[in-house]
């Protein structure tokens, strides 16, 4: 089932403990972000509010007592979009109280998918489905998805990457 940008962010405030992302796309080219981009680029600091309403939506969820998290998967030379992510996007996510995990897959083999998915409370499965050059085609709710695949790439994921500071230490 495809869900509009309004059914999808209702998934956020609809699930009641657990929401993960896996998030495999080497770049995302959303429109939202390409001041931010171009201002990195630039060599401008960020603006104080950048990326304000996820952080509010993410401080929301750690409010109410549910979690969310992702594991952000790269690969060595990073692209431009990952540098851009790792320097002005993921440290802000992290202080909202979003739990981010770096799973470097330069010298790893693991079977993952390259499809990122937002998985909620371990039961529903939502897929980002993008271009080649990184735009979204559409938000897709699988029907009936194999929850075992879900569970076993989410634990193989995260057993394998680690927080951004000790990401950041070892690179």
């Amino acid at each position: 089932m495809i869900l509009s940008r309004d059914e999808f962010g209702k998934r956020f405030d609809e699930y009641r403990r657990t929401t993960w992302r896996f998030e495999c796309q080497p770049t995302y080219t959303m429109p939202r972000e390409q001041d931010g981009i171009r201002r990195w680029r630039a060599g401008e600091p960020m603006p104080a509010d950048h990326n304000r309403r996820w952080h509010e939506t993410v401080q929301q969820i750690v409010a109410s007592g549910r979690s969310i998290g992702r594991v952000r998967v790269v690969s060595r030379p990073l692209t431009e979009y990952q540098r851009y992510q790792l320097d002005w996007g993921i440290p802000g996510n992290i202080e909202a109280g979003e739990d981010i995990r770096i799973l470097d897959m330069t010298e790893l083999d693991l079977d993952l998918p390259d499809q990122d998915f937002w998985f909620f409370d371990e039961s529903l499965v939502v897929h980002l489905n993008f271009n080649p050059d990184g735009t979204l085609i559409d938000l897709e709710q699988r029907e009936n998805p194999d929850l075992a695949q879900y569970l076993q790439w989410r634990d193989t994921a995260l057993a394998h990457a680690v927080p951004l500071s000790e990401w950041n230490a070892r690179t």
